[in-house]
């Protein structure tokens, strides 16, 4: 049954990830954090930068992981055919489909009548992921790394997987501040040991 589920929710998001992989990205978080309850947010966020600082579609990167972990090698595979076959079925067909009819007006407003929708759907995930760095960093350091990320991807060309690879270093060495979070994100004190 776990099979057929990860079948089912990669199925949707290969035929409904219109526009290529960050369309994708809120159909696999619906699917796998709100619907199957598979991951967290966190967890998501994590499978996220890793994976768009890695070469490929993330997709299909996404598929493989999350499969893997959720049912073994053979997940891995079910999600990742999942991703990829209705993808490349409607591609055949609508490739015919729409150079038969391109210069059809109405053909012409379907694609771009999608445009608004993703922007959409990646403005929410943007604002959920941005109100999920404000409760772990604190205002003042979210909007730091937010406007530095902007600065160093948009103005002065750096690779997003590059800036992605740097803050996971970053987050990786950083001397521990002797506080931490629990699990509702509260602030708690390490206990110290004497």
């Amino acid at each position: 049954m776990q099979q057929w589920h990860l079948f089912l929710a990669f199925l949707r998001v290969g035929m409904l990830g219109y526009g290529g992989g960050p369309s994708s990205i809120p159909l696999v978080h619906k699917e796998v954090v709100e619907k199957y309850k598979w991951l967290n947010d966190d967890e998501f966020a994590d499978i996220l930068a890793l994976g768009n600082s890695l070469p490929g579609p993330i997709a299909t990167k996404m598929a493989g992981y999350i499969g893997h972990r959720v049912a073994g090698v053979t997940g891995m595979f079910n999600a990742v055919l999942a991703t990829i076959v209705p993808t490349i079925g409607i591609m055949i067909f609508l490739l015919t489909f729409l150079s038969t009819f391109r210069e059809k007006a109405w053909v012409q407003g379907m694609t771009q009548a999608v445009v608004p929708v993703v922007g959409v759907m990646l403005a929410v995930l943007t604002y959920d992921f941005f109100r999920k760095a404000q409760g772990n960093l604190g205002w003042l350091l979210t909007i730091t790394l937010t406007v530095a990320s902007y600065a160093l991807i948009e103005l002065a060309g750096v690779h997003p997987g590059i800036v992605i690879a740097c803050l996971l270093l970053y987050a990786l060495l950083k001397p521990t501040s002797g506080k931490q979070r629990d699990d509702d994100g509260k602030q708690v004190k390490e206990e110290q040991s004497s």
